[in-house]
C-alpha cells in the first residue's frame, strides 16, 4: 500500500470513497479538514460529484469507483449494502477498507444468511473482497452528527466510534485515521462481533442524536430537528458499555435517522 511512513506506522494521505452520498460526504469533508487527499466516486459517474468537489477543494477530486480504489491509501466503501457485490474486489486487493453499510431488508432485499443471524454483513462483504482487510466503523452514527461531533484529540465533549475487523493491523490503520479527524476509537472485536452496533442495537444512531422531541408530526418538522439537533458527545466509556448491553443478533431494521 502506497503509505507515507511514520517509524513504522503507516500514515494515510489520500483517502478513496466508493459511494459518496450522505456518510460518504461527511467522511470526505472531515478528511480534507484533516488535510488529507480525497478521491470520491459514486455509480453515477464522476461528472455527477462535481458541486462536492467542488466545495472541497483542491485536495479532492472524482473518479471512477476502480479509480478510487486504486488510489486511496485507505478506502472507505458506503454504499447499499445489496450493492456490495459490485464493489472492485480486485482493485481494492491489499488494501484496507472501511465498511460502513447498513442491512436494511426493506432497502436491500432479504438476505437469508443475515436475517438468520449466520453471518454479520461485514463479514459478507469481506466474503466478497476475500483479498482486503475489512474494518467495520461509521456505520452506526447518522451522517450529521458524524460530520458535526468531530472534536480534537483530548476535548472533553470528544466521542467515539466502534471498530471492529479480523486483523489488528487494520484495526490500528483505521484508529489512526478516526484520531486524525476528530474521534476516538472502541475495539469491539471482530467481524463476527460486528452485529452490536446494527440496528436495533442500544449504540445504534440514537446515543449521538438523542431523543426525538414528542408532538413533531410533520416530515418537515421532523428533518428540520434532525438537522438542528447538536447531538451527545459519546465517549469510549459509553460505547462499551452500550455495546455490552446489546444481549440478542438484530435481523436488520428500520433505518431510524435515513442515516445510510
Amino acid at each position: 500500500m502506497s503509505h507515507t511512513q511514520q517509524g513504522d506506522r503507516p500514515v494515510t494521505k489520500t483517502l478513496g470513497l466508493i459511494g459518496s452520498g450522505s456518510i460518504g460526504s461527511s467522511v470526505a469533508r472531515l478528511a480534507v479538514a484533516a488535510g488529507l487527499n480525497v478521491v470520491l466516486s459514486n455509480s453515477r459517474g464522476p461528472e455527477t460529484l462535481a458541486d462536492l468537489v467542488a466545495e472541497l477543494g483542491t485536495n479532492a477530486r472524482a473518479a471512477t469507483p476502480e479509480d478510487a480504489a486504486e488510489a486511496g491509501d485507505l478506502v472507505v466503501v458506503t454504499v447499499p449494502l445489496a450493492a456490495h457485490d459490485r464493489l472492485p474486489a480486485t482493485a481494492l486487493t491489499g488494501k484496507t477498507v472501511i465498511d460502513t453499510m447498513v442491512y436494511y431488508p426493506h432497502r436491500d432485499g432479504h438476505i437469508e444468511e443475515l436475517d438468520a443471524g449466520t453471518l454479520t454483513s461485514s463479514a459478507l462483504v469481506q466474503r466478497h473482497l476475500a483479498g482486503s482487510r475489512v474494518v467495520k466503523t461509521f456505520s452506526n452514527v447518522d451522517f450529521h452528527r458524524l460530520l458535526i461531533s468531530a472534536r480534537p484529540a483530548g476535548a472533553a465533549d470528544r466521542s467515539a466510534l466502534a471498530v471492529a475487523g479480523d486483523e489488528a493491523a487494520a484495526k490500528a490503520e483505521v484508529v489512526r485515521f478516526l484520531d486524525a479527524i476528530g474521534y476516538d476509537a472502541v475495539d469491539i472485536g471482530t467481524l463476527a462481533d460486528s452485529w452490536c452496533i446494527g440496528p436495533n442495537t442500544p449504540i445504534h444512531v440514537q446515543p449521538y442524536l438523542g431523543e426525538r422531541p414528542p408532538g413533531l408530526s410533520s416530515a418537515e418538522e421532523r428533518a428540520r430537528w434532525f438537522f438542528q439537533a447538536p447531538g451527545n458527545p459519546v465517549p469510549a466509556d459509553l460505547v462499551r458499555e452500550l455495546v455490552a448491553s446489546a444481549v440478542t443478533v438484530p435481523a436488520g431494521g428500520p433505518d431510524p435517522a435515513a442515516a445510510h
